[in-house]
Order: C-alpha cells, then sequence, then structure tokens
C-alpha cells in the first residue's frame, strides 16, 4: 500500500493546503526550494507569455506529442507522469500558455530528466515558444529549470482521491485487475 509523509494510504482521500511560497518548510534542491509532494504527488503549473504569432506552434506541438505517444506509448516514461494538462489562454490581447504536470519526481529532477529525455531523442520543447525561453536550453539545464521556476505559479490546494500513489502502482494495480479478471473469465 502506497503511504503518505504522514502514515495515510491511498485508500482514504487527502487534500493538503499549501502556503503562497509553495511549501510549508524551505528546503533547497539543486536549484531552488524544493516544493512538497502533495496527495497528487509531485507537479507544476508554470504559465508564461507566448511569443507574437506563436499560437499555432504551440497547438501543433500538441499534435506532435500525441504522434510520438502514439508510436511509441513510452516516450516520456522517465518523465514518471500521471498527467499533463496545457491550455492557451487571452489576457488583454496577449496569449497564454499554461503548462500542468503532475509527476512523481521533484521539480529539479523532472525538468533535469526532460532536457535529457529531449536531447537524446533530438526534438525541441513547447517552450520555446515563449517569451524569455532560453536559446541554450539543450545544454544549459539550470537556465531551463530557471525559466520554469521563474513561471511556476505553486497552488495552494491538492487532493487526491487515492493520494500520494505512484504511476506506477497505479500501473501494477491495472495489470493485476487485468490479470485477475482474465483468470475469472476462464474459471467460467
Amino acid at each position: 500500500m502506497a503511504h503518505s509523509p504522514n502514515g495515510n494510504t491511498w485508500s482514504k482521500p487527502a487534500a493538503m493546503a499549501i502556503p503562497k511560497e509553495g511549501y510549508h518548510k524551505l528546503e533547497n534542491g539543486r536549484y531552488g526550494p524544493l516544493y512538497p509532494r502533495t496527495p497528487a504527488n509531485h507537479g507544476f503549473t508554470i504559465i508564461a507569455k507566448v511569443q507574437k504569432g506563436r499560437e499555432q506552434a504551440v497547438r501543433e506541438y500538441g499534435k506532435t506529442i500525441e504522434g510520438a505517444i502514439a508510436g511509441t506509448p513510452d516516450a516520456l516514461a522517465v518523465l514518471k507522469l500521471h498527467y499533463l494538462r496545457w491550455v492557451l489562454f487571452e489576457i488583454e490581447g496577449a496569449t497564454y500558455f499554461m503548462y500542468q504536470g503532475i509527476f512523481d519526481t521533484d521539480f529539479d529532477k523532472y525538468t533535469e530528466d526532460a532536457v535529457a529525455l529531449f536531447n537524446s531523442l533530438g526534438v525541441n520543447t513547447v517552450f520555446e515558444n515563449l517569451e524569455g525561453f532560453p536559446k541554450d536550453w539543450k545544454t544549459n539545464a539550470p537556465a531551463f529549470i530557471k525559466f520554469l521556476r521563474d513561471h511556476q505559479r505553486p497552488s495552494f490546494l491538492e487532493y487526491g482521491e487515492y493520494p500520494y500513489v505512484t504511476a506506477d502502482e497505479i500501473k501494477k494495480a491495472l495489470r493485476l485487475k487485468e490479470k485477475f479478471s482474465e483468470m475469472l473469465d476462464q474459471m467460467q
């Protein structure tokens, strides 16, 4: 059974209110504050302004990710993702991009792994379409991480219906359910 930092299990929903700073107690990681593991696990929300005229490129990049996953379902496995959500929205005539992700590693590891993954695959990132994104991000992981941290908007509440469960634990449980169903079907 997955256990939370306070001993609760996945079987009891949990919520965590988070201070404005994004953490309860300041603990620094390699590039800045470590954000807490919440009932939803680790994650972040990045909000940044899209370069003028680049909205369509951002949308097309969504199709690129869709195609990559269709061709290689575990292409992003190293990131230990639960989900991603991308949103484009307007504020006073400017387009902004919101990138929300929930994953099982800490903020710094996730971003380091993303840079390494994109470099190994020889692909670019959707962030290249955002104002202020470092052009040398492929060789300068600290600059990539600084951009993300500068544009991070910490949540103030996170909830988990099955708190503190990792993506691997969910997949394992679903594989077990599938095998159990197959066994029951064979017994009929």
